[in-house]
């Protein structure tokens, strides 16, 4: 699993998921650049990075911004010089509402942020990744893809379904440039993404049968941690999974298999 010395860019580092695999490769030796929208956030992980002893690189941007993601691809390239593996993870949970109640624009602030956004990231990123090879990783959800019984959340749903059919689509298109592709689709895990959730007419919506109740006693009903996602984004940039690619992996302790 060695990333020692790799170097990896990961968006939405300044919080919850990015922040923690930001931590976990910088422990294991990996430089890191972490791209946020929050400074004070961002400000937040540098410091924790720089306590491990490795100096990141802090790009302050938000990816529903075409210049702005450019620049960050500018910045990296003239700063490394080459970069190693991507983690394309920032995201938000948007509108969450019945379909007929969501505004046009609502709809497309949600598709901005998690697809448009994504699509931006990887189409300015991916040249330097095709000059040594690689590892991309994209963070999904097991919503939209594993579990459909979260009523509200189609806006939400369908761009993290888009994006494991990116995911797969990319893993063939590049593999002639020796990148791997993955993504990882978490379920409930403990992070601050509920804040950028916009909820609304959510007690209209009915689902005509009996669903299970409860969870897994894997988890005892408790939220995963963003480290549980962490350590398989940092087993795929690394040499371990080099035989993996185009996989989508559900992070939920089990979760999906009676919440569907």
């Amino acid at each position: 699993m060695t990333v020692a010395g790799q170097r990896i860019l990961i968006t939405g580092g300044g919080s919850g998921i990015g922040r923690a695999t930001a931590l976990a490769l910088a422990r294991l030796g990996a430089t890191v650049a972490i791209l946020d929208c929050n400074m004070e956030q961002l400000r937040k992980t540098a410091s924790e990075i720089a306590e491990i002893g490795l100096a990141p690189l802090v790009l302050v941007g938000d990816i529903r911004f075409e210049e702005q993601v450019k620049e960050a691809a500018r910045t990296v390239q003239g700063q490394w010089g080459r970069l190693d593996g991507l983690f394309s993870n920032a995201g938000i949970n948007g509108i969450w509402a019945p379909l007929d109640q969501i505004e046009a624009e609502e709809w497309d602030a949600t598709f901005n942020v998690n697809l448009r956004g994504t699509f931006l990231v990887l189409k300015y990123f991916i040249p330097q990744l095709k000059v040594t090879g690689g590892s991309i990783v994209i963070t999904s959800s097991t919503v939209g893809n594993f579990v459909f019984s979260n009523l509200g959340s189609t806006a939400y749903g369908c761009t993290k379904a888009a994006l494991v059919s990116l995911g797969k689509q990319l893993a063939l298109e590049l593999a002639e440039h020796h990148i791997r592709v993955n993504v990882v689709c978490p379920g409930p895990i403990g992070t601050t993404i509920a804040q950028t959730t916009s909820r609304r007419g959510l007690e209209s919506c009915r689902i005509a049968a009996k669903l299970a109740n409860g969870y897994p006693p894997l988890t005892d009903g408790v939220a995963g941690a963003p480290e549980d996602v962490a350590e398989v984004v940092t087993f795929l940039m690394g040499n371990g999974a080099r035989f993996i690619t185009g996989a989508e992996i559900v992070i939920d302790g089990g979760n999906f298999l009676i919440k569907g």
